[in-house]
């Protein structure tokens, strides 16, 4: 898989939550900059999936198991706009801890992803 897409997802995320959790440190609701982040965040899943699939599809495989590996892409593509809907439904300072939990999630699928195809 691309490693440098990996960091930048991971990265990606744990700004995202450095954000979100500004934002609850100073007891605000997620608001639209918030969700916007997280659609950014989300399309960096979408295309990381999209490359992994791409590879398998060429024939190469993670060292611990193609079915480990499409696992965590599909909970990594999951784990922000869950968070994102979530946080929506709470609209005080612990929605944005809950934006904030779900982009640390997802930098921590992103270390596990990089380990699964053999980093």
């Amino acid at each position: 898989m691309l490693d440098a897409l990996t960091l930048v997802t991971g990265v990606a995320a744990l700004l995202l939550a450095a954000w979100c959790g500004w934002a609850a440190y100073r007891d605000q609701p997620t608001k639209d900059w918030h969700l916007i982040g997280m659609a950014m965040v989300s399309v960096l899943a979408v295309i990381q999936l999209v490359v992994g699939i791409v590879q398998l599809g060429r024939g190469e495989k993670p060292e611990q198991g193609t079915t480990i590996f499409v696992a965590y892409l599909l909970g990594a593509l999951a784990c922000v706009p869950a968070a994102g809907l979530m946080s929506l439904s709470e609209r005080t300072r612990w929605g944005s801890v809950t934006a904030a939990a779900g982009a640390v999630v997802l930098a921590v699928l992103e270390v596990r992803l990089y380990d699964i195809w053999g980093g």
